[in-house]
């Protein structure tokens, strides 16, 4: 049997780019409230109770923390859950296509 080729995956474009899930809409919102106040990593991971290296994944969207560590970590910024659930949402809302979206069965 023949090999099969591939033909060069083009990277969609952005119109066609998939939302932010929210993990990365709510690291990116905290890491823009933490540099907001000028505060370290360390600073606020120290004062929210969790690593820094923990910290720093939430901030990038690599991990999904529970609403306990979220609101420990917005917490250490003077945030309440329902403000960082408030920018988030907006942040989603800035990325959403217009129009009605499906939702997978």
């Amino acid at each position: 049997m023949g090999e099969l080729i591939r033909f060069p995956q083009q990277p969609a474009p952005a119109s066609e780019q998939p939302a932010p899930l929210w993990r990365e809409a709510a690291g990116g919102a905290l890491r823009e409230e933490r540099q907001r106040q000028d505060r370290t990593l360390a600073g606020v991971a120290a004062d929210a109770g969790v690593s820094t290296q923990y910290l720093s994944e939430v901030e990038r969207g690599r991990k999904d923390p529970s609403s306990e560590v979220l609101e420990a970590i917005a917490g250490a910024l003077g945030l309440g859950l329902v403000d960082l659930t408030a920018q988030v949402t907006r942040r989603l809302r800035a990325t959403r296509p217009s129009g009605p979206v499906a939702l997978a069965a």
